[in-house]
């Protein structure tokens, strides 16, 4: 049970990642009481966010966004959730600290969060904290349990940071433009082309770094989410158009999404491409010290050397120096093992690959969510 903010019409929801986690039948009651199902479209475990789309054949009405760097103590917030399952909960406090990072555990932490007084309750993760003014300046996460009066809430500034790298990374596993984009010059006038990658489909379409994109075919491009959220309707092969303001001059351009091209590269690529790591298999006598020091009997590992920013191993706080032993329920003594296991057909692209490592003297878990493979058949949701 929790809260969740719809950010676009067409249904798209934010919410904490642990309030959909493991959940097979997510199920949304809007606030005019109609209840219906929601997908999960992309998480991050780390800073706790999910992005899922409701199952409706209406617009829905958006939260106004505000911003979270202008934020002062004392400043009057108000907190919307289902707290207790009593829903459109609203509790009011104040901005008491700015600036909090609070650990949970190896995986997960989170940075930066503003600390409120407002009432949070079971039930309010993913809920918006507003100003004064109704806008969302922040998604409520946690309470200091038992104290009184200490709540967080990440800021929309990290949330939109966030959410907005999540469904580019979505979208870049399902098909290829070949664009980079920035922010406008001013909030709210689109996105600019910083890059063009060459023979991609964008550049066959004589999209040009400099060009500013305000629109991704009927739905009008304020900043770099409304871009990748607009890119979600999107699908392979499927021609769309884009508004692009050209030095002034205003275009009319097509953009047809490339899929990937098969995968004919070497294990480390894969390795690299699907989870983020460059690993090495770890020395028999390495294992023997390490099993000596930690009373285990673990048959072999792969010594992790590099993480690609960006990755699905980075999102789970995997870090250089970890060694990973296995990937759902086998195990990783060869790089060997490793590509076997992610073109293995039980291991499907998504946020239940559950791996194993060994960080300094402790075995942890987490779950990746994995990079399609570019020559399967299969695709994310």
């Amino acid at each position: 049970m929790g809260t969740g903010v719809v950010i676009d019409p067409r249904g798209y929801v934010i919410t904490n990642y642990h309030v959909v986690e493991d959940v097979k039948d997510i199920r949304v009651t809007l606030h005019d009481g109609t209840t219906t199902r929601a997908n999960l479209i992309a998480s991050q475990v780390r800073n706790d966010l999910a992005l899922i789309q409701i199952q409706t054949d209406q617009e829905l009405e958006t939260i106004p966004r505000g911003r979270s760097d202008d934020l002062m103590v004392g400043e009057t917030v108000i907190a919307i959730g289902n707290a207790f399952g009593y829903v459109h909960t609203s509790t009011t406090g104040i901005v008491s600290a700015l600036h909090r990072d609070v650990p949970v555990n190896e995986t997960q932490d989170y940075v930066d969060l503003i600390q409120i007084s407002a009432g949070i309750n079971p039930g309010n993760s993913g809920g918006p904290l507003l100003n004064i003014d109704g806008e969302m300046i922040g998604v409520n996460v946690a309470v200091r349990v038992g104290a009184q009066q200490i709540a967080f809430a990440i800021p929309i500034d990290q949330v939109v940071e966030i959410v907005t790298k999540m469904i580019d990374e979505h979208n870049s596993r399902r098909f290829v433009t070949g664009i980079q984009t920035g922010g406008g010059p001013r909030d709210g006038d689109g996105v600019t082309v910083t890059h063009v990658a060459a023979s991609s489909p964008a550049a066959l379409e004589g999209i040009k770094p400099g060009d500013r994109v305000v629109r991704v075919g009927s739905q009008p491009v304020d900043d770099r989410l409304d871009f990748v959220l607009a890119l979600l309707e999107v699908r392979p092969d499927s021609p769309v158009e884009l508004g692009v303001d050209r030095e002034g001059q205003a275009m009319k351009l097509a953009l047809k999404p490339g899929t990937h091209q098969g995968f004919d590269g070497t294990v480390e690529q894969l390795a690299w491409q699907v989870i983020g790591i460059q690993a090495k298999p770890m020395a028999s006598s390495a294992m023997r010290k390490l099993n000596s020091r930690l009373g285990t009997k673990y048959g072999g590992g792969l010594y992790i050397s590099r993480i690609r920013p960006g990755s699905a191993a980075e999102n789970q706080g995997i870090a250089v120096g970890d060694i990973l032993l296995g990937i759902h329920e086998w195990q990783t003594t060869r790089m060997r093992d490793l590509a076997d296991i992610l073109q293995h057909p039980d291991i499907q692209p998504g946020p239940r690959a559950k791996f194993y490592i060994v960080r300094r003297n402790q075995t942890l878990f987490g779950h990746l969510q994995l990079a399609a493979q570019p020559n399967s058949p299969r695709s994310r949701r």
